[in-house]
Parts: structure tokens; sequence; C-alpha cells
């Protein structure tokens, strides 16, 4: 009987550590770029770091990415991102 319930809690035990996600320090690299008219600013980067898990640092970084068109002088501002 105390094998059966030694086996039991080991089983346990290694079930809980295969269902935790691990986190991990991940790099995102957004790009930021004008245009529509002369004289904008260059083109930037930013970096910033994300401790998550995969797929969660992955949708942070994703998510900072967008387009925006200023209706009244037409430039347009586009930040694109990637997780590395």
């Amino acid at each position: 009987m105390k094998f059966r319930t030694t086996i039991l809690l080991v089983l346990a035990v290694a079930a809980a550590i295969s269902m935790t996600s691990c986190t991990k320090s991940y790099t995102c690299q957004c790009s930021i770029v004008y245009t529509g008219a002369p004289g904008l600013p260059d083109s930037s980067e930013q970096v910033y770091n994300i401790t998550n898990t995969s797929s969660a640092a992955k949708s942070a970084c994703s998510g900072n990415s967008f387009t925006h068109t200023d209706a009244t002088t037409g430039i347009v501002t586009t930040e694109t991102c990637i997780l590395y």
C-alpha cells in the first residue's frame, strides 16, 4: 500500500510540473516608420524585454504593432514589433 501511495505522489508531482509553463525573458523589437510627407523623422527602433511564457510574450509584443493614418495631414505612422 505504501508503494502505491509513493507512485501516485510521484505521478501527481510529475503531472503538475509538466502542466506549468516556463517563463523566460524575451526581447521585443519595434520599428517605427513615418511616411506621407517630406521632412518627417527618420525611422527608429525601440527594444524592450518581456518576461513571460512564449505565447504570452509573442502576444504582448505583436499587440504593440499598429498603423495609424492622420486624416488631416495624411501622415502614416507604422510600428511593427517582432519577438526575439
